[in-house]
């Protein structure tokens, strides 16, 4: 039998230079500041909810981000949790695996570990320091940075909804290739939203200004793999041979609140109104996670915003998309697993049921680039090795991922072609001005 090649290293803080060293010296230490701060700003609010009891619930968690913050900063190693927390022991032997990796650095700390663990590791001790302080156990320390991001995000949000609703005027009546189109179209718009990302830019502004259809022409040279075609040909044949038991599904395992979130509910109500699928699982966060991603708080939270907006066709997709939930053809959920510092790779190991779950669908569609670096194991690979291979084993469904470019690792590009683009922008990996839409058939 041949040898099984070795994976890669880790993307980790020990290489200076690299993004996941300033992530964890500067964009990390910003994130807790920033959370700090906020709890100090809702003091007033804490007081008059719960008296006395909220001001000293508030205090004890800012000491508690604050050491934390020191722990970060001074490169301390990895506590375990010592919260009652469902997936407290998940996370502890965690760690233990990471003190026993024949290859490791020994005790793990911040700038020693991998970049992906490290980074889970300090959002899930940022939700300790609130669930073990009742009565502010449920406060999202990102709502604001969220909800504000899709209030700058209007004008796009409008353009969306417009374009979109005047498209559902007349999708009976178009044909195969002008479908194709429409869902090529949709596809890049998801991919771009992914650029408005809150834990990329440390919780600074990123909203999307401007209607995001007017510049997808000049966009499609920086998608640098470009798998529209197969996801087309894989729904399109799946269309075909569904049967009266078996419905096509497709899921997306979602990424930011805000206006990526919106690109994707418009690209879920386009795959149901074209009849390319029949139901759709939406997959977000159970606890708030790198500043902006979806909790079923921030799902709900959107599509009533819709609905309540005083524009005809924003109000009419929020309308359409509460209906699609009661229907039961839209469906979120919220795994445990989607929190925990794993690789996919381990999923069928740690979360069998998940697993399963996602073997139900017809496509999964992976927004955004926490999504990516879980794929493929956040390692150094080589640009030219497979998507297929990098993905180490993960392969419940057919799958797609939409993303932009924010870290240091990309897979199954053309030989040479991450060398070029390197010769000429050096930062080509992290900016995100690039993006993929890249495709794995399974097994």
């Amino acid at each position: 039998m041949a040898a099984v090649p070795a994976l890669p290293v880790s993307l980790s803080g020990r290489f200076k230079g690299s993004v996941a060293y300033f992530t964890i010296k500067d964009r990390l230490p910003q994130i807790l500041t920033r959370v700090i701060d906020t709890l100090h700003r809702h003091k007033n609010e804490f007081f008059e909810e719960h008296g006395e009891k909220g001001v000293e619930a508030e205090k004890r968690a800012i000491s508690f981000l604050s050491k934390l913050r020191n722990e970060l900063q001074t490169d301390k190693p990895v506590t375990p949790l010592e919260d009652e927390l469902p997936d407290a022991a998940l996370w502890n032997q965690y760690l233990d695996y990471q003190r026993n990796l024949p290859n490791g650095n020994g005790e793990p700390s911040w700038f020693q570990s991998p970049w992906l663990y490290i980074e889970c590791y300090m959002y899930r001790r940022i939700h300790a320091a609130l669930a073990q302080n009742p009565p502010i156990d449920n406060f999202d320390v990102f709502k604001e940075g969220k909800a504000q991001n899709f209030f700058e995000s209007q004008e796009a949000i409008i353009a969306l909804c417009t374009y979109f609703q005047e498209l559902l005027k007349n999708i009976k009546d178009l044909d195969e290739k002008q479908l194709q189109e429409e869902l090529f179209k949709l596809l890049q718009v998801s991919l771009w939203g992914n650029k408005c990302d809150l834990s990329f830019s440390a919780g600074e502004d990123s909203s999307q200004k401007s209607s995001p259809l007017q510049s997808l022409e000049n966009m499609v040279p920086y998608i640098l793999v470009n798998d529209m075609e197969k996801v087309w040909s894989l729904l399109v044949n799946a269309k075909k041979n569904r049967t009266e038991r078996s419905n096509v599904r497709v899921d997306i395992i979602l990424d930011n609140a805000g206006f990526e979130l919106l690109s994707d509910l418009v690209l879920a109500d386009f795959l149901l109104s074209s009849k390319l699928a029949d139901e759709i699982y939406f997959h977000g966060k159970s606890i708030p996670w790198y500043v902006s991603d979806t909790t079923k708080h921030d799902f709900n939270w959107t599509i009533r915003q819709l609905g309540s907006a005083n524009h005809m066709w924003m109000s009419r997709c929020g309308i359409n998309w509460e209906g699609n939930l009661k229907k039961g053809v839209w469906v979120f959920c919220d795994h445990m697993f989607w929190t925990l510092p794993h690789d996919f790779s381990n999923m069928s190991d740690v979360a069998p049921d998940l697993y399963a779950e996602l073997q139900k669908s017809n496509l999964l569609l992976f927004k955004g680039d926490l999504n990516y670096r879980k794929l493929t194991g956040d390692r150094k690979w080589e640009y030219s090795v497979p998507f297929h291979q990098a993905l180490n084993k993960f392969h419940p469904a057919p799958l797609c991922s939409l993303r932009t470019l924010k870290c240091d690792t990309q897979v199954g590009l053309k030989p040479g072609q991450g060398e070029q683009i390197q010769a000429s922008e050096p930062e080509w990996m992290v900016s995100g001005k690039y993006g993929v839409i890249q495709f794995d058939a399974g097994l």
